[in-house]
């Protein structure tokens, strides 16, 4: 595909994203429609898509119109391309600019506009973030980085950086955590590399391989992964200190590769279905990574960045409430609750915990820490509780 070709189907795809349908599912299904298409045109049109997505509304501003068309036109501007190169009309190229494109479009001014974010989150974005509020939406206009986890039950960092070189992929040692990689270069070579298949590296987040080494944890616990979804952060915690790893999600679905993962990592995590896990209570540790706005991860999913109204906030709050009261129970006198999320909102983090401890009797916090969006992570929460009760 030529690079304008590649602008044409971009404009598709964000068509069909802005009619609702979710991002992946659209590059996806266009991928497997589109055999011509070599993985440089895949990986292309996808940083198309998900720029375009990052900066939807000062795109949209540049382009001049909220449409697929109006979101690569002001890409390229911000970008500081002259689209007149590419929307040609010759060859699959978009069609040529009409007067009104070509003398369209303004400079972002209003504060949703500036920092790419829906009106609405703007204020939630400040009542949570404070003075960081601009820094981190601003953040999310860019591409996250790579991160890899040393599992160290079978290397160390600095073996792997060596190792990972064979595969053609470079990394360096990040400060967010010891355990943590930073991939420079050759990140679509992981999934294939030897370490990735011999479970010595895994994909995950800096923030949440530095969240789950912030744990005080004694080994030999009994723990469980109450929201465990493809299960990296009992895998994380597994490859630091003996115990009995248990995984459970509501969508049992989401643990299929779990076992072969926790395989090749060389841990033993049971998964129990979903509505089992009391039968194995109570544990001495469980862990609540619940289902939230993501925004700290936008950056990776930006779409989700628009999707999200006050009313799925809300109903997400009531979500991670009922999650916190019910895992609460099966935790054994004196053991310990871990809440998490890989959001940046006030409402979903300190205030859930907040919450919690006013509504329940016979638990206190040991731990609160958040991270921001960085070069070496997501933004992420998480909360520590010690049930007192004897």
């Amino acid at each position: 595909m030529t690079p304008a070709a590649r602008i044409e189907a971009a404009i598709g795809l964000l068509d069909r994203i802005l009619a609702g349908e979710p991002a992946e599912a659209a590059l996806t299904r266009w991928a497997r429609g589109a055999r011509y298409a070599g993985s440089k045109d895949r990986s292309a049109l996808r940083d198309h898509v998900y720029q375009a997505l990052r900066c939807r509304r000062s795109c949209a501003c540049l382009g001049g119109a909220e449409t697929g068309r109006g979101l690569m036109l002001g890409l390229l501007r911000a970008q500081g391309t002259d689209p007149e190169t590419l929307f040609t009309g010759e060859r699959h190229a978009p069609a040529p600019l009409s007067e009104v494109e070509r003398s369209g479009g303004r400079t972002p001014k209003a504060e949703g506009e500036r920092l790419d974010l829906p009106d609405w989150l703007v204020a939630e974005f400040r009542a949570s973030l404070g003075t960081q509020a601009e820094a981190a939406a601003l953040a999310l206009t860019g591409r996250a980085p790579v991160m890899l986890r040393v599992n160290t039950r079978k290397s160390f960092a600095a073996e792997a950086i060596e190792l990972l070189k064979e595969s053609q992929i470079q990394a360096v040692g990040a400060e967010i955590a010891p355990t943590a990689l930073r991939v420079t270069d050759g990140a679509r070579r992981v999934a294939g590399s030897e370490l990735y298949r011999t479970g010595q590296v895994e994909l995950q987040d800096g923030s949440s391989q530095a969240a789950m080494l912030a744990l005080d944890l004694a080994p030999g616990l009994r723990a469980l992964d109450f929201c465990a979804g493809g299960g990296g952060k009992v895998l994380a915690l597994a490859a630091r200190l003996e115990g009995t790893w248990f995984a459970h999600d509501a969508s049992a679905g989401r643990m299929t590769d779990l076992p072969a993962r926790a395989h090749r990592a060389g841990c033993a995590v049971t998964c129990l279905v979903p509505g089992a896990a009391g039968a194995e209570a109570p544990y001495d540790f469980v862990l609540c990574d619940v289902p939230c706005s993501g925004s700290g991860t936008w950056r990776r999913t930006p779409d989700a960045k628009w999707r999200l109204t006050p009313a799925g906030l809300d109903t997400l709050t009531q979500t991670q409430d009922g999650i916190l009261r019910e895992a609460a129970k099966l935790v054994r006198p004196g053991g310990t609750l871990g809440y998490a999320t890989c959001s940046v909102l006030r409402r979903e983090n300190s205030e859930r915990i907040e919450k919690f401890l006013n509504e329940t009797v016979g638990w206190e916090s040991i731990l609160i820490r958040s991270w921001p969006i960085s070069d070496e992570g997501d933004g992420f929460f998480l909360a520590h509780l010690r049930k007192t009760i004897r």
